[in-house]
């Protein structure tokens, strides 16, 4: 897994989410590398982390091989990101020692007893497009993301640019990734969560409803949360709000 070590200071992992690579957090990077010790990680199968086995996707071996290479650190969490991040959290309290989660819920799809998401058949529809018109359902799912944002045709070409600057992800891969989004429920583990966590939604999101973070942040124990006037990347809308507000929430916990 290719992981890029940027900054200084405290350590602070990023994990970008579905079909991107750790480039697209640049504008966070530029506000964060001079308090934080940076640790880019392109997930299996994206960006520069070429090699790709079935399975490799699945947040709890990807949260293991991250810890594994990185110091122990706070741990933040983009979209398919912030899942993995929360499975680290779960699994890896001593290691990763906070959770910022950026537009990422324990449920992305909605159900009988969550309104809060995306309908399955949005996840499926994607995958069945990946096997006959590649480019085309990537550029429909960077247009949701940016959809009800402020910003969306700035945030629209920022994702252009970086969604195949470090070549394309595999089918392969990006079908594994719908499936996770599609089918993990973290909601009842919630719970037992033991480390502190920051909630950060796009108020107007159209993946993760701003509903599913304030439902994560009032049943996580130390939860926190913030809502932006953004839509599903709110870190290139609002980089420095975002950096704000980690730097604060971090700053808050090392203090405790």
């Amino acid at each position: 897994m290719h992981i890029q070590t940027t900054g200084r200071g405290p350590d602070l992992v990023l994990i970008h989410g579905w079909a991107m690579h750790s480039g697209i957090f640049a504008p966070l990077v530029a506000a964060l590398a001079a308090r934080y010790t940076l640790h880019l990680v392109d997930l299996p199968g994206h960006g520069a982390s070429r090699d790709y086995a079935p399975g490799a996707l699945d947040p709890a071996a990807c949260a293991h091989a991250i810890a594994a290479a990185t110091p122990p650190a706070a741990w933040l969490g983009w979209s398919l990101g912030g899942l993995v991040a929360l499975r680290g959290a779960l699994d890896r309290p001593g290691h990763v020692r906070a959770l910022v989660a950026i537009a990422a819920s324990p449920r992305f799809v909605v159900g009988a007893d969550w309104p809060h998401g995306v309908g399955a058949e949005t996840f499926r529809a994607f995958a069945d497009g990946l096997g006959t018109s590649y480019h085309a359902t990537i550029e429909r799912f960077l247009v949701l993301e940016t959809l009800g944002s402020p910003e969306a045709q700035s945030e629209l070409r920022a994702l252009r640019q970086q969604v195949f600057a470090r070549g394309e992800p595999d089918a392969a891969v990006l079908c594994d990734g719908l499936a996770i989004l599609d089918t993990t429920d973290l909601r009842a583990e919630l719970a037992t969560l033991t480390v502190p966590s920051l909630w950060i939604a796009g108020r107007r999101d159209r993946l993760i409803p701003a509903g599913a973070m304030r439902w994560a942040a009032e049943h996580a124990p130390g939860g926190h949360y913030l809502e932006l006037a953004a839509g599903h990347a709110p870190f290139l809308s609002h980089a420095e709000a975002v950096a704000d507000a980690v730097d604060a929430f971090l700053g808050t916990e090392a203090a405790a």
